[in-house]
């Protein structure tokens, strides 16, 4: 997808149309976690700081991130990828790889299907994808980013390594910030630049990954397309404006992303048995604690308190905590069976599936955090 994150903010806000749009963090101390096409001319990048990105464009529409949303329309989209093969393998919340390979019969050529699915995904959601196409997924994903936005870029076979030979080091997938440099140490600059050293100067240089590069250089990968399986955590984090001291306020931030935890787990139909703790304090060391529940559970409540009892095995209300985050993982279907309660307990356990049921019916109808308990806890 194209922007993904500030495309969608564009769409449901017409009046960004034109202007440079930027998500992210609400304050100074997050990062950009998009920019769209306008905001880029101005250096504005994701990861970026966004006190920096301010600096370069003070004008810029500065967005949160409504991670919901951007779920719901990839939801959209990845469906319509489905709908024209089952072979899916989704990358990310907006990028997936498509087997075609068997399809040409019914729906056409790689390319033929490529424009029907572009054609389909903006009619649907009024955003726009780019797309490669190739014979494997290395060059497919190359050739994706080649032409954005709105882009179809079509590598016919046998022309995978001169695709990538004039292309710079940095567009080769795979190939970090750090091997980049070590690479240019020795005066390579382009991808085939790469292609004139040897296997064995290849590896004898950098060992196992020398051989990846081989072979990257000259386009090869036979990695197979693989359907994406069920995400395996579900979690949120948040870095705050001010470094925070005082354990009731620490709680409360916590208490805030447990319900939006407990909503996604809720709406994707799941539940999870271990939960985890991330704290990262003002010096930037960070520790995590976990536990692992006798039951699965979506409930918010059971997650917050859960949190809380791990919380009290970190060093947060001694040192200043700057990001707080936690994960629900080991997860299963909310349909699996599960072991009922005594005394009591089951009739209670269903009093607060219904309240959540009730909460998160609330609140997607009228936005997130509408409504939300008073508290989660019995302390």
């Amino acid at each position: 997808m194209d922007a993904f994150y500030a495309s969608v903010e564009v769409l449901d806000f017409p009046e960004l149309t034109g202007r440079p749009v930027v998500v992210g963090g609400a304050s100074d101390r997050g990062v950009v976690s998009a920019a769209s096409y306008e905001a880029r001319r101005f250096g504005i990048h994701s990861a970026q700081a966004m006190v920096k990105a301010r600096a370069l464009c003070p004008q810029a529409a500065f967005q949160p991130v409504r991670m919901a949303r951007y779920q719901e329309i990839s939801a959209q989209i990845m469906a319509i990828f489905r709908d024209y093969t089952p072979l899916v393998e989704q990358l990310s919340v907006d990028e997936a790889f498509l087997d075609v390979s068997g399809c040409e019969r019914l729906l056409g050529q790689g390319p033929e299907i490529a424009r029907a699915i572009k054609k389909r995904v903006r009619e649907e959601t009024g955003l726009t994808v780019s797309a490669g196409v190739a014979t494997n997924k290395l060059i497919a994903k190359v050739a994706s980013d080649q032409d954005k936005p709105d882009g179809l870029t079509v590598v016919v076979p046998g022309e995978e390594a001169a695709f990538l030979a004039p292309l710079p080091l940095k567009r080769l997938w795979g190939v970090g910030p750090k091997t980049r440099e070590r690479l240019e140490l020795i005066g390579l600059r382009t991808i085939g630049d790469l292609c004139q050293l040897s296997r064995q100067e290849l590896a004898k240089r950098f060992g196992k990954q020398g051989l990846h590069l081989y072979q990257r250089a000259r386009g090869l990968d036979p990695r197979p397309v693989e359907v994406t399986s069920r995400e395996k955590s579900v979690g949120h984090e948040e870095t705050f404006a001010t470094d925070i001291v005082e354990m009731a306020i620490i709680k409360k931030e916590l208490l805030l992303l447990c319900n939006k935890v407990g909503e996604r787990l809720r709406r994707h139909g799941v539940r999870g048995r271990t939960v985890t703790l991330k704290i990262k304090y003002h010096d930037f060391k960070s520790c995590s604690r976990s536990h692992t529940l006798t039951q699965a559970t979506d409930d918010s409540k059971t997650i917050f308190q859960t949190i809380v009892d791990l919380l009290r095995k970190t060093e947060a209300g001694i040192k200043p905590v700057r990001l707080a985050g936690l994960a629900v993982s080991k997860l299963e279907e909310g349909s699996a069976p599960r072991q009922l309660q005594l005394f009591g307990q089951e009739e209670g356990r269903q009093e607060r599936q219904e309240l959540n049921r009730a909460m998160d019916e609330i609140n997607q109808r009228y936005g997130s955090q509408t409504i939300q308990p008073g508290r989660l806890s019995d302390e």
